[in-house]
């Protein structure tokens, strides 16, 4: 019973002193330093050797400019801790009393209490860092390094270059660093690409482009061309990894790994061109049976994407040659369900389609390889209008591989399905949950249809308008575009001036987009922008225009303003990010 009492008052006792440091901090935060500075010295009486608490007390009565009560705290602190860093906290007293050969008397005792205990730099180098004092922070990590040689503090004062402004110096040490220290590259790839993207000019990426050009120049190392590989990739120019990734080859031509890797994002980025010659590459270069099908997906998947309904025919050909060449195997199985997805969806013949699912499901497959083939046949059941059957089938895979991004993928399709048969307040319940998904693109879909729904219900409770625009969205799903447009149309004019306007008018633009017709694109992105400017989908369309200008009509100058007004008035979009390194390399911040 007592050991129960005992452990009882502890807890109250640490309950009691958590919301008394959270009290503390919030004084603190909100510059109520009066209060805050009475809170820490209750809680340092508790715990007397916490120096976060005893420096957060200092810096109350610096704040309420009590410096001679702050130097007889820091005195006494000093002749009972005896730490260099207290020094510091002196030397910053005297700063703020205009007291400057004071204060650098006791920053030089610092330093010279490190070159007796180089242990102690970790210390007095933060605190002059937290006092943006760079270079005594700097002169701090040198003095611990002449006296211990074995310590390191390249990273450290690197990024204390980069905050002094010395560009140049950062990028070099922080390479020379990675050089002697390749197991620390994820830590300072992610320092550099932090710099690449928030840097408001071109210094940043100018320099670390030459400096990495000049190490490629100068030494046979590899290291260099896997480290000027990968900052192309941060500019997206694939084309010039790709150069790079071949140099590497020829030098070790163990793997393909990294290329197959580039492929991809060349891919995912749409840069089309790059990862045709990508892959085409892999096919000439390897005899490996699951790299040459993998590529060969690739690229037959491409020209299904790009094609018209002239080019059918040949697809279909060269995908029966594929799997003439490769067999009927689990190893293919990503090329049948190609097949089974272009007969049905590209050649309306969803009867064959599930013959070839079907086909495939019969092979030795894995849990994971039976969950994508039954992901295809639910797809085709959905052509189809067979809802039911395929909600069944999208559960199954949801059941099989719980928790992972396939299963994650199938509840977003299951939602859909919901929201195409019209089942509305059921869809809005799956959207809404996955909208909280770690899988970036599933939950932004998700938040798109949720918004949509929410917001057409509240606009119209009979939901007839969102009735109708569902129907269009199906016949989208079903490839069935120029039926979609009668029905985007229809909406138009029936509902014209309705909540449902704006989102019609984006589906119209995105259909036109994909027929090549971008003046019809842009007449709708550009209604949008006039007459919803306030509306959840103007960043969209302001993005949607400045690409296709930028991309595809090759009017640069008409796609910076379109990137311009994204970057200033719709901070919070998506497509923030890539407007921003858009219009700086249209601005000319990039050297090409």
């Amino acid at each position: 019973m007592k050991k129960l009492f005992l452990l009882f008052a502890f807890l109250v006792t640490a309950v009691g002193f958590s919301q008394n440091e959270q009290l503390a901090g919030y004084y603190y935060e909100r510059s109520d330093f009066e209060k805050a500075k009475l809170s820490y010295e209750e809680l340092l009486q508790t715990v007397p050797q916490n120096m976060q608490y005893f420096l957060r007390v200092i810096d109350c009565y610096q704040q309420l400019k009590q410096y001679d009560e702050a130097k007889t705290l820091l005195n006494e602190r000093f002749a009972k801790y005896n730490q260099a860093a207290i020094l510091v906290e002196l030397g910053f007293n005297a700063h703020l009393q205009k007291e400057e050969s004071k204060a650098n008397s006791f920053y030089n005792k610092a330093i010279e209490r490190i070159q007796k205990n180089a242990r102690e730099v970790y210390s007095v180098a933060n605190l002059f860092e937290q006092k943006s004092l760079l270079e005594y922070a700097i002169k701090a990590y040198d003095t611990a390094t002449f006296v211990e040689p074995n310590y390191n503090f390249d990273y450290q004062k690197a990024l204390l270059y980069g905050q002094m402004g010395n560009t140049e110096l950062m990028i070099n040490t922080l390479l020379d660093a990675n050089f002697e220290n390749p197991e620390n590259s994820n830590l300072i790839k992610s320092q550099l690409a932090r710099y690449l993207f928030d840097e408001s000019d071109s210094s940043f990426s100018d320099s670390l482009r030459k400096a990495l050009i000049i190490r490629v120049q100068k030494t046979q190392d590899v290291f260099w061309n896997q480290y000027l590989s990968w900052f192309y990739v941060q500019q997206r120019e694939y084309g010039k990894a790709f150069i790079q990734e071949k140099a590497i080859y020829k030098r070790n031509p163990q793997s393909l790994g990294n290329i197959v890797g580039l492929a991809q994002q060349s891919i995912l980025e749409e840069d089309l061109e790059t990862a045709v010659a990508i892959l085409s590459y892999i096919t000439e270069n390897t005899t490996d049976l699951s790299l040459l099908i993998q590529a060969d997906t690739y690229l037959i998947k491409m020209k299904i994407d790009a094609a018209k309904q002239n080019d059918f025919p040949a697809i279909n050909s060269a995908l029966d040659a594929l799997l003439s060449k490769y067999e009927i195997s689990p190893f293919t199985l990503s090329l049948q369900l190609i097949q089974a997805h272009f007969v049905a969806f590209n050649l309306e013949n969803p009867v064959e389609a599930r013959a070839i699912v079907d086909r495939a499901l019969k092979l030795q497959l894995n849990n994971y390889q039976i969950a994508q083939a039954k992901m295809e046949l639910a797809d085709i059941m959905l052509y189809e209008e067979k809802f039911n059957q395929a909600l069944l089938y999208y559960s199954q895979v949801e059941l099989d591989l719980k928790n992972d991004v396939v299963a994650h993928e199938a509840s977003l399709k299951a939602a859909k399905t919901s929201y195409f048969k019209g089942d509305f307040k059921w869809a809005l319940k799956q959207f809404k949950e996955l909208k909280a998904a770690n899988t970036q693109l599933i939950a932004n879909d998700a938040l798109e249809y949720y918004l949509l729904i929410n917001d057409n219900t509240v606009a119209d409770s009979t939901q007839i308008a969102l009735k109708e625009f569902a129907k269009g969205d199906y016949l989208m799903y079903q490839n069935r575009n120029e039926a979609a447009i009668i029905q985007f149309q229809s909406i138009l004019k029936q509902f014209k001036g309705q909540e449902v306007e704006a989102i019609t008018l984006l589906r119209l633009g995105t259909i036109y987009e994909k027929n090549a017709q971008n003046d019809l694109a842009l007449s709708q992105y550009q209604t949008i922008i006039s007459n919803h400017a306030d509306g959840i989908y103007s960043d969209e369309a302001l993005y949607f225009s400045a690409e296709i200008y930028n991309k595809k009509l090759n009017e640069p100058e008409k796609a910076k303003p379109l990137y311009e007004q994204i970057i200033f008035n719709h901070e919070d979009s998506i497509y923030f990010v890539e407007a921003r390194k858009s219009f700086r390399k249209l601005r000319g911040d990039t050297n090409l």
